[in-house]
């Protein structure tokens, strides 16, 4: 029976360009989660700021203020509380924390990781 000689199966070069891929794809996963987590962290602490009850009579500077403190004792520090843009606009108070952040992969290959969803109302009890 000629059955053995008509099968075949992948190659090693096969299996090791498979297993490359593979292994590029959860390097790049271990680099960018915890630039993902520390984004959760930055809209958890905004989210919380921005619906307090008393952010819609806080001042600007006192926002400010609240905000580099969270992220100090959060240890935030991808985003600085400089960098988050706190205005007034049509008698409401506006938190805007988005931010871009770039993580280096391997060598000149580098990911971009964009959060600009972070825009909040004070003094709003949902987000």
């Amino acid at each position: 029976m000629n059955i053995r000689n008509r099968q075949s199966g992948m190659s090693v070069i096969g299996m090791l360009v498979i297993a490359a891929m593979v292994g590029f794809f959860v390097m790049c996963g271990i680099r960018m989660l915890p630039k993902y987590l520390e984004y959760l962290t930055v809209k958890q602490v905004i989210t919380k700021i921005a619906t307090s009850p008393d952010a819609k009579e806080m001042s600007i500077h006192d926002i400010r203020r609240k905000i580099a403190n969270v992220f100090n004792t959060n240890q935030i520090y991808a985003l600085t509380p400089r960098e988050v843009e706190v205005y007034r606009k049509d008698g409401k108070t506006y938190i805007d924390s988005g931010y871009e952040i770039r993580v280096p992969v391997m060598g000149r290959i580098d990911a971009i990781m964009d959060f600009t969803d972070i825009v909040l109302i004070a003094g709003q009890p949902t987000p």
